[in-house]
């Protein structure tokens, strides 16, 4: 039965317990115009005023903006380039304003601003009164406004962003891998509630694997003022629209101390619920109410699932079962924009990881990431290791202060999510320092013990307050664990950064550099598993990458397209998922050193075929001798000396699997480029100056297959509702290149048309609907 269809009769039924389907409902007011609706969250990501100046007086009311550019956020203070990009022309200080009005349901109520995230150190005024600062650039913070809100009339926020790398704000200080760029680069909202309202809530499943699981559900609600008539708590855990249990309990009161108060109930027993896994992500939600009889003063909602995770001396082990995990680190910034990305491109990460590449983990390194990017971590059911900001340096007392404060900001934004099994609280390959690491296991400690903590360091000696030893580890082979339970959490890397545009030797090693680590990961069930450094290439500072500001450690290229590398992740996954056959090496006689002397092909079957001008050249095996521990080991083989100058020509690649062929794959002998192709991620997006997808341009073989080398410059030209982000002419990067088309404002239809020199032009069409307007 749904919420909606029950009675509403029961806001004096007090008794913490589970009730059945029918017993009990909670009620919007009859009376619309009432105060006490519950809360209102107001987006106010469009129409903000932009300089890339902070002005004198920009703070006060009645400034004038109307010279300063409109954008949207999330928004980057700069265009940049893909690469060779001036790591200092994003470090300035810049100024946004906000114009609002309020609806009329929030007067006499509190109103507060909720930043997801500025870079880096923000101060906040609303009609001219200065409201807070806050340093950090990748944790959420809020303020209150209501002591200066008009709420009759118009209201103006005003926001100084500061992006440069200041050395009191944690990643900073010292020598850093990865750039922050700068701005409001996630969403902002408006929160209105009553003096009364739920400012947390955190649900902890219990006992999932006994057959009669529990919820205790964490009620954390403030009080500005201390409420004159009895309130009451109310939980429920639903499935959609249905309700599988019901408790509420009287809002007990603050001391006179506090103005918070924590109020844990119980739902239990439960029906059966389903667990959450990787291969089964089963979401629920749970919803809290502070009730005024049955009247809803305030109520918030969170997704949760339900498992057991743990880090075990055998390894890691999901719902009792144990996984070996196998991932990449991610960092968050794109091409041209940095992280300043929206929803549907912060979750096509999350996909590719979990989907193409069939990675089971993820750690966001080297900060929180995008809650949208964890939203679809949850619903794909891929693991995550989430940790503080930095990276090898730590600062002094204030900056130390500064990382504990954004260990509980980070887990108090993001302990609901059932992807979520690692919380990192040491500072990326930092020396050891037993007080402040102390302090920032202690608070992760304290808020949350349903997860296990880690610390991710670089040398085998460091001091252990952590649960799990989790190590970077470039070497090969492995050092062996040296405590119960060890995660390897870097490795390759920047000990062999490989492009796309590298010949088969380089391309085919850095392959194999990932599935030896693998295979000795494999060996010892100590190892609870491996993510490698990393996903995708990054920008970063000078000092670094390979002299045009990239580091190119990823398996897949900065503009999210895979290398070879990535195809031993992908053969990774059961043949029932999908059958892999992905080469590790260009189809051409001459691209290695050696001719076609080791070739390397990546696949979940059990025997390959190989037929050159359609004739069998090659049988192979997997090669289990060098990789006896992969499920799937590479297929390593020499190809070359079944060829002379008369039988170069097609290669076809037959996979079977217990005798039966399961997959073909061609590829063209000619050193023709054949094909160009334009593709998007999606074909439609929402007309709020925001939402984004990738499109993306391939120079081909006549079977579809990349032609790497392929640099042609490509004619880019948008036209309709949706502006570029890109280059409108591209040359061409391993054979292929990408941007992004972000739809504006207005509803209709976006074109991209991309023209090759001789190949010809291609046509997308995105359809752009109308998005919901925003109240304030």
């Amino acid at each position: 039965m749904k919420r909606r269809d029950f009675l509403k009769s029961s806001g004096s039924l007090l008794a913490t317990t589970a009730l059945p389907l029918h017993a009990l409902s909670i009620s919007q007011p009859e009376d619309s115009s009432s105060p006490t609706r519950g809360r209102l969250t107001l987006p106010i990501d469009r129409n903000w005023r932009f300089s890339p100046a902070f002005v004198a007086g920009a703070e006060a009311k009645d400034f004038d903006d109307s010279a300063w550019q409109r954008v949207t956020v999330p928004h980057s203070t700069i265009h940049a380039p893909w690469h060779g990009l001036d790591e200092k022309s994003y470090q300035f200080v810049s100024a946004y304003r906000r114009s609002f009005r309020l609806p009329a349901s929030a007067r006499g109520r509190r109103v507060f601003v909720d930043f997801e995230g500025v870079m880096t150190a923000s101060t906040v005024w609303i009609n001219g009164a200065l409201v807070g600062e806050y340093r950090g650039g990748y944790t959420p913070f809020g303020f209150d406004l209501t002591p200066h809100i008009d709420f009759s009339g118009e209201n103006i926020l005003a926001v100084r962003v500061d992006s440069t790398e200041r050395a009191d704000i944690p990643p900073f200080g010292d020598q850093l891998d990865y750039l922050t760029f700068g701005g409001i680069y996630r969403e902002v909202s408006l929160r209105i509630v009553d003096s009364t309202f739920i400012e947390n809530v955190f649900a902890r499943p219990q006992e999932v694997l006994s057959g009669n699981p529990k919820l205790e559900v964490d009620c954390h609600v403030q009080f500005q003022e201390l409420p004159q008539q009895p309130l009451t708590l109310a939980v429920e855990l639903c499935d959609g629209e249905r309700i599988l249990a019901r408790a509420i309990q009287n809002l007990i009161l603050p001391s006179s101390e506090t103005q918070r108060s924590v109020q844990t109930i119980p739902l239990a027993p439960l029906e059966k619920v389903e667990l959450w896994d990787v291969e089964h992500p089963r979401l629920y939600s749970v919803q809290v109410s502070v009730l005024r009889g049955n009247v809803i003063v305030d109520q918030d909602s969170r997704s949760i699932g339900f498992r057991h995770a743990e880090f075990t001396p055998q390894g890691f082990q999901l719902n009792g079962k144990t996984l070996k995990l196998r991932g990449l680190n991610r960092h968050q910034t794109f091409p041209f924009a940095g992280p300043a990305m929206p929803r549907r491109v912060q979750r096509r990460d999350a996909e590719i990881l979990r989907h193409e590449f069939k990675c089971n983990i993820v750690r966001t390194s080297h900060y929180p990431q995008s809650r949208h990017f964890l939203d679809a971590c949850d619903e794909y059911g891929l693991l995550v290791l989430e940790e503080i900001p930095g990276w090898q340096h730590i600062g002094d007392a204030a900056w130390k202060d500064l990382a504990v404060d954004n260990v509980a900001r980070m887990i108090r934004r993001d302990w609901n999510h059932p992807s979520i099994i690692l919380w990192g609280v040491r500072i990326n390959e930092s020396s050891d320092d037993h007080d402040f690491y102390t302090r920032t296991n202690n608070a992760a400690h304290s808020l949350d013990l349903t997860r296990q903590t880690g610390g991710i360091r670089a040398f085998r000696d460091s001091e252990l307050l952590e649960d799990v030893f989790t190590m970077n580890d470039f070497g090969f082979p492995l050092q062996p664990p040296n405590h119960p339970r060890y995660l390897n959490t870097e490795f390759v890397g920047h000990t062999y950064d490989t492009k796309s545009i590298d010949n088969a030797d380089r391309l085919i090693e850095h392959t194999l550099r990932h599935a030896r680590v693998h295979d000795q990961i494999a060996s010892n069930p100590q190892y609870a598993g491996g993510i490698a450094w990393c996903a995708f290439d990054y920008n970063t500072h000078v000092g670094f990458g390979s002299g045009d500001g990239i580091c190119y450690h990823g398996v897949a290229d900065i503009f999210r397209e895979p290398k070879p590398a990535a195809g031993f992740y992908r053969s990774q996954c059961d043949p029932s998922e999908e059958v892999v056959i992905e080469p590790a090496f260009h189809w051409a006689p001459s691209d290695e050193a050696g001719g076609l002397d080791r070739c390397v092909i990546c696949s979940n079957c059990d025997h390959l075929k190989l037929y050159v001008n359609g004739q069998l050249a090659v049988e192979a095996a997997p090669d289990r001798a060098t990789y006896p521990h992969l499920r799937f080991p590479p297929f390593i083989f020499n190809i070359g000396d079944k060829l002379d100058d008369g039988n170069w020509g097609d290669l076809r690649v037959e996979g079977y699997i217990a005798g039966r062929q399961v997959a073909i794959r061609n590829y063209s002998g000619s050193d023709a480029d054949a094909q160009f192709t334009l593709v998007s991620d999606d074909t439609a997006l929402i007309a709020d100056g925001a939402d984004t997808t990738r499109a993306v341009f391939r120079v081909t073989d006549r079977f579809g297959h990349i032609r790497p080398f392929a640099d042609d410059p490509i004619q880019l030209d948008l036209d309709g509702p949706a502006e570029l982000i890109g280059e409108c002419v591209f040359p061409l990067v391993g054979g292929l290149g990408a941007v992004w088309i972000r739809a504006i404002d207005k509803p209709g239809t976006a074109r991209l048309t991309a023209t090759h020199p001789w190949l010809g032009s291609r046509q997308i069409a995105i359809s752009v609907a109308p998005a919901t307007r925003e109240i304030a």
